[in-house]
């Protein structure tokens, strides 16, 4: 008698065809993944910005005018907005951070049910984080490298050497602000490998 009611592999009991619909729960690996990489960018991004923007050392620097008078000890202080590539560092950063801020609140809004347009539109502008990261981590990094070891062809002296705090603290800054860049990557990549599945399924 039991097997009378149990239904085959094609969803037929006895001749009658079966109206039930296996339901299975959708899997949430993408979305946290994706909330975990927002919470990351947000984070690092907001702590490099964070830690560029009160970036500042004063030193008193030897200043010599002529060679028999006695030398000038001058204050000089080193920090963030004195280079403009910097500033791009600060301001990019602090960009990446506020946006990560928007699209995890509009993420968690749109959930499943976001429409296509907009799902698209927050992975563009992820992709644009991305650029807006590498850039300004690319120019940083550029005037760090002059900062450390000159330039001796344009007769360009290190700094490093005298406000070795500034640079230390850029140099951790520069790290948290490319682990950031990795993070809205990793969303890029994440949206495109949710995409191909997509695709693969229909």
């Amino acid at each position: 008698m039991e097997s009378q009611y149990r239904p085959n592999v094609d969803g037929v009991h006895n001749g009658v065809e079966s109206h039930v619909k296996v339901v299975e729960k959708p899997r949430s690996v993408g979305s946290s993944s994706e909330f975990v990489l927002r919470i990351l960018g947000l984070l690092l991004t907001l702590i490099a910005a964070v830690v560029a923007g009160v970036n500042k050392q004063t030193k008193i620097i030897p200043l010599t005018l002529i060679k028999t008078l006695p030398s000038l000890h001058v204050p000089v202080t080193a920090k963030w907005s004195d280079m403009s590539a910097f500033v791009y560092f600060v301001v990019s950063n602090a960009i990446a951070c506020s946006y990560a801020a928007i699209s995890l609140v509009l993420v968690t809004m749109l959930g499943r049910r976001g429409k296509g347009g907009r799902v698209l539109a927050v992975i563009v502008l992820d992709l644009h984080m991305v650029g807006l990261l590498f850039s300004a981590n690319g120019a940083a990094a550029a005037v760090g490298v002059l900062g450390q070891y000159g330039n001796s062809h344009v007769e360009w002296k290190k700094v490093c050497n005298v406000f070795d705090s500034f640079c230390h603290h850029l140099v951790a800054s520069l790290a948290l602000s490319f682990l950031g860049s990795l993070s809205f990557l990793g969303l890029v990549l994440l949206a495109i490998l949710n995409l191909h599945k997509k695709s693969s399924t229909e």
